[in-house]
């Protein structure tokens, strides 16, 4: 049985809307309301590398004389179904103290009892901006306002290949950040180990392992956000070794991820460097795991 099946015989008096009659909901509304003059959608429908599933988001951009009218009567947006809770990110941007201009554009990010999400925008005529996103498709233009664009394209998301100097940054910042995440270790303070880990290290194995794809690629693919479709190009055991980098609650489990962490940046960054004609320091990257191990055995006292 399908997700949708699962759902609807739990909820037989909320149907989920299939993605036909979502988009003749999306489209048909932009017909009938004479304040929207067009609408397009980004985001991964339209992207024909990204895998398709039911949970995927419609990103919904209509363009309209005037955003005021859509932002003061949310009861508008009911009709795309019954909500189950919403986020408003200009309103919260702006409680937060952050400038934002309304008149230009506005945003509900809803999900829907029947197990659909709506992350809806209203903007201003002569707002769109194909170079922001290519990842766009015109679904309807009544005035002829929206340029001519190709078909989507992910191109702007695509691994970059890196400069020499991004190259040894990233190295560097691995390898010395690993000293703040040992201390954390030896202090017991796993809160600010897997900050560190998250946020500093485990970014920068990222980088080395998508520069491995992007020249096994001929850098024509994107790993997607938060390297998410990594897998794709990486061999089982490699992707297996990545996932165990995501550590546990003890002490023990993640010192053994940090190590799973440097067995591949030190694998795979030597080779990335020699295929790019880089320098890899592997004098700092010994220097950093002998300090680890020396670390990991300190005496508590």
């Amino acid at each position: 049985m399908s997700f949708r099946d699962e759902l609807n015989s739990i909820r037989p008096d909320m149907k989920m809307i299939s993605e036909q009659e979502m988009y003749e909901l999306i489209i048909g509304t932009a017909r009938a309301d004479e304040r929207i003059r067009a609408v397009y959608m980004n985001g991964s429908r339209t992207d024909k590398n990204a895998p398709k599933d039911i949970f995927q988001d419609y990103d919904i951009v209509y363009a309209v004389r005037e955003t005021k009218p859509f932002y003061e009567d949310k009861h508008w947006i009911d009709r795309f179904g019954e909500r189950l809770y919403m986020q408003c990110p200009d309103e919260l941007d702006r409680s937060l103290g952050k400038e934002v201009d309304f008149s230009q554009s506005y945003g509900w990010l809803i999900q829907f009892a029947d197990g659909n999400r709506l992350d809806l925008h209203v903007e201003s005529v002569g707002c769109f901006d194909y170079e922001c996103d290519k990842l766009c498709r015109i679904l309807l233009d009544k005035d002829g306002i929206m340029p001519n664009i190709p078909e989507p394209t992910d191109e702007q998301y695509r691994v970059k290949k890196p400069s020499q100097a991004e190259f040894e940054a990233a190295c560097n910042e691995f390898w010395w950040c690993l000293n703040n995440v040992a201390k954390g270790l030896w202090r017991n303070e796993l809160p600010y180990v897997h900050d560190m880990l998250s946020y500093a290290v485990r970014p920068q194995l990222v980088k080395i392992l998508s520069w491995k794809i992007g020249l096994d690629t001929d850098f024509s693919v994107s790993v997607g956000k938060s390297a998410k479709y990594m897998y794709r190009w990486l061999p089982a055991d490699v992707w297996e070794r990545f996932l165990k980098t995501y550590g546990g609650a003890n002490v023990e489990e993640v010192w053994n991820a940090v190590f799973i962490m440097c067995g591949l940046f030190d694998e795979f960054a030597p080779q990335t460097a020699e295929r790019l004609g880089y320098h890899y320091n592997s004098e700092e990257a010994a220097n950093s795991r002998a300090w680890l191990e020396k670390v990991r055995n300190y005496p508590k006292e």
